[in-house]
C-alpha cells in the first residue's frame, strides 16, 4: 500500500502543489494540448468503415464456420471503436461538450455500450485512481487487488481470488457481456443522464446485433459465434486498460499525495513504438493520460519525454516496460494478493 507522508511544511507544500502547474505550462506551450480534427477524422471514418466491412462480409459469407473469423475480426473493431468513445469522453476530440458526445454516444450505440454509464465510472477512477475506497476499477466482485478485498471474499469468491492469477485472463472472456449488462443496468435504473437516448441505443443495438446473428447463422453457429465475439472482445478490453494501474500501489483515505504524484504514482506505461499505441489505443501512455485526460491520443508520445525528464527531475518514480512485462506485474500481484487465502486453506 501506498500512503505518502505529510509536507514538511508549508513551504514545501506549497513548492509540491507548483509542481504540476510548471509542467502543464510547458506541456500547453509546446502545443500538445491543440485538438487533432484531421487524426481523429481519419481514424473515425476508418474504424466505422471497418466495421460496416465486417458486417458486410458476415453477410456475405452466410451460414458458415468462416464467421467465426468475422468474429474475431469484430471483437477488434468493438475494441477500436471504445477507444474512440473513450477518447470522446474525455473530451479529445473536440472542445465543446457537445460534438465528444455526439461522437461518444454514436460510437457507444455501435458497441452496446452506456455512453453516460462508462464517462462516470472512468471519471471517478481518474480523479481516484487505485484508491481503495474510491477507485470502481478496484470494485471488481469476481477478483481482490488488496489484501483486505481478499480477505473480505466469501464462498465462490473467496475460492476464486485464491486462484485469480490463474484464472485472470479467462476471467476476461466474460468482461464483454458484464460491460453489456453493466450498462443495461444503469440505464434502467435511470443512472445517466440522456436515459431516453441510450435506451433506445442498447434496444437497437441489442436487438439488431441479435436479429442479423441468427438470421444469417444456425442456431449452434450463432450461439458460438456470439461466443467468440464477446469473449475475444472482453479479453481485449481487459488487456488494454489492466496493466495501467493494476500492481502499482495503491492510496488509502488520508493520504497526502498532490496530484501529479497521485496521477504518475499509480500508473504504469507500455513500452512498444507506434504498433502498442494502436493496439492498445493510445493508453500505454497511461500516465501522460492521467496527468492530462483531454489531450489528444496522438499528442501523448510528444509528452512522454517531457513528462518523464519532468519526474526525473524530481525524484518521483516513472514507471514504465514492455506489454509482457506488464502483464506479468498484474499476474504477480494478483498471485501475491492471494497468497493469505491460500496459505490460510492449508
Amino acid at each position: 500500500m501506498m500512503s505518502a507522508s505529510a509536507p514538511a511544511g508549508v513551504t514545501a507544500a506549497r513548492q509540491r502543489g507548483s509542481d504540476f502547474a510548471e509542467l502543464s505550462r510547458t506541456i500547453k506551450q509546446r502545443g500538445l494540448l491543440r485538438r487533432r480534427y484531421g487524426y481523429y477524422t481519419i481514424r473515425i471514418i476508418g474504424t466505422i468503415g471497418a466495421f460496416v466491412a465486417a458486417w458486410v462480409v458476415f453477410g456475405y459469407l452466410g451460414d458458415s464456420w468462416w464467421q467465426m473469423l468475422t468474429a474475431v475480426f469484430l471483437a477488434v473493431v468493438y475494441t477500436q471503436l471504445s477507444f474512440i468513445g473513450h477518447d470522446a469522453g474525455h473530451k479529445q476530440i473536440f472542445h465543446r461538450r457537445r460534438g465528444n458526445d455526439a461522437v461518444g454516444f454514436a460510437h457507444a450505440g455501435l458497441v452496446g455500450l452506456s455512453y453516460g454509464w462508462w464517462v462516470g465510472k472512468h471519471n471517478r477512477h481518474h480523479a481516484n485512481p487505485n484508491h481503495e475506497d474510491d477507485d470502481p476499477d478496484l470494485e471488481v466482485p469476481a477478483l481482490a487487488f488488496t489484501t483486505d478485498q481478499a480477505s473480505a471474499k466469501g464462498g465462490f469468491l473467496r475460492w476464486i481470488a485464491k486462484h485469480q492469477a490463474f484464472l485472470f485472463f479467462p476471467l476476461l472472456l466474460l468482461e464483454g457481456l458484464n460491460l453489456h449488462w453493466s450498462s443495461i443496468k444503469a440505464v434502467w435504473r435511470g443512472e445517466v443522464r440522456s436515459r431516453g437516448l441510450e435506451k433506445a441505443l442498447l434496444i437497437a443495438h441489442v436487438g439488431g446485433y441479435l436479429a442479423a446473428v441468427f438470421l444469417v447463422l444456425s442456431p449452434l453457429t450463432a450461439i458460438v459465434f456470439i461466443l467468440v465475439h464477446q469473449g475475444l472482445w472482453g479479453v481485449y478490453m481487459g488487456c488494454s486498460f489492466a496493466p495501467n494501474h493494476k500492481g502499482m500501489p495503491t492510496l488509502a483515505e488520508g493520504h497526502s499525495l498532490d496530484f501529479l504524484r497521485k496521477q504518475v504514482l499509480t500508473s504504469r506505461n507500455v513500452r512498444g513504438g507506434r504498433w502498442v499505441d494502436i493496439l492498445l489505443g493510445g493508453l500505454n501512455y497511461q500516465i501522460e493520460h492521467h496527468l492530462f485526460p483531454s489531450m489528444p491520443m496522438p499528442s501523448l508520445r510528444r509528452a512522454q519525454p517531457i513528462v518523464r525528464d519532468f519526474c526525473r527531475a524530481r525524484g518521483i518514480d516513472y514507471s514504465q516496460c514492455g506489454i509482457v512485462r506488464s502483464y506479468g506485474y498484474v499476474l504477480r500481484h494478483l498471485h501475491a494478493v492471494g497468497a493469505p487465502l491460500r496459505a490460510g486453506a492449508r
